[in-house]
């Protein structure tokens, strides 16, 4: 649909909505310094509104941090049942204030409309070093693949929503989903700025977060940016409790069966990987990780960075030639 729209032309765009990049960038000035732009709204993840607004403002934030960027301003974005209690949306605010301020992030104001169901989110603006934006292309044969969150979040909030789910593994699911992916972009940067620099001159070569599309639906995007192919090990692949069992219980989402429709003709399984898994590496995630493909000389500083920051990022998979099927779970 987005081809069939006239095409503007802008040179201060260096990442626009024609690329398959978590956000946009438009330089500034005389070049020195970039926005990074973007937008997110969900539907209710947890029972609790504060949780709520705690997850939808990290949600929100995630694709600057995706871009190398710095969150500075943020517009809410709400969509509130007349029939609601206003006390919910105070709490939901409130947590997603707190979760702004964490980041160093200011609200400067929002929209709110009345609508049959709540929805709640962020239009987020960042800065970032135009030399060292981090892009979905840029990952080279040979780099490795790393991941700071484990997935699971899509099927253990179905079976919330049907009353399938412990208390303790929706908790550390939250917990999860409302952590910012500020300290992995933070490791990184350390990284990319011991050797060079961030982005194509670094070691940091591609970088994008994993949300709605799941893990395999974003490798995808990445891979075929760059023109490689990525194969993952899926016993390194971290879960969130209760995610294997709620995914063996059927607890699939709508956007899972999407994503799997819509990515599965590119993905080749060894027989080793049980069902349940294939379908955890389509489910949709909210608020999930960083995934970054970096120089596999790099790793090890990378690692020891991550642990440095409290993340506790896993090594899942590699880089290789472009190849048929375009990714592959070992």
């Amino acid at each position: 649909m987005l081809r069939r729209l006239p095409r503007q032309t802008d040179p201060n765009v260096l990442v626009g909505f024609d690329t398959y990049d978590d956000a946009g960038v438009y330089l500034l000035g005389a070049g020195e310094q970039a926005l990074v732009q973007t937008v997110d709204i969900l539907t209710p993840i947890a029972d609790d509104p504060w949780d709520f607004g705690q997850i939808a403002a990290a949600n929100s934030l995630s694709d600057v941090y995706a871009m190398g960027g710095r969150p500075i301003s943020a517009l809410s974005i709400v969509c509130f049942p007349e029939k609601e209690s206003a006390d919910v949306l105070e709490s939901i605010l409130r947590g997603g204030l707190e979760k702004m301020s964490e980041a160093g992030c200011t609200v400067i104001g929002g929209h709110s409309v009345r609508d049959e169901d709540l929805k709640f989110g962020y239009a987020v603006t960042g800065l970032v070093n135009p030399a060292h934006v981090w892009r979905n292309a840029g990952a080279r044969a040979g780099d490795v693949l790393v991941l700071t969150k484990p997935l699971g979040t899509g099927v253990l909030a179905t079976a919330l929503k049907q009353g399938r789910a412990a208390d303790e593994e929706m908790a550390a699911a939250i917990a999860s989903m409302a952590r910012l992916n500020r300290a992995a972009a933070e490791a990184l940067q350390d990284v990319a700025t011991a050797t060079g620099g961030p982005g194509g001159a670094g070691p940091v070569h591609a970088v994008t977060d994993i949300t709605g599309f799941g893990l395999l639906g974003h490798a995808r995007e990445m891979a075929a940016a760059s023109g490689v192919s990525f194969e993952f090990e899926h016993g390194k692949i971290a879960l969130l409790r209760g995610a294997l069992e709620a995914a063996r219980g059927g607890f699939l989402a709508g956007g899972l069966k999407n994503n799997r429709e819509f990515v599965g003709g590119c993905v080749g399984f060894e027989d080793s990987v049980a069902e349940e898994f294939r379908n955890l590496l389509f489910d949709p995630q909210t608020s999930g990780g960083l995934m970054a493909s970096l120089a596999s000389e790099a790793v090890p500083g990378a690692m020891a960075a991550f642990e440095g920051r409290g993340v506790a990022a896993r090594v899942i998979g590699r880089v290789i030639a472009k190849s048929s099927p375009l990714l592959r779970v070992v």
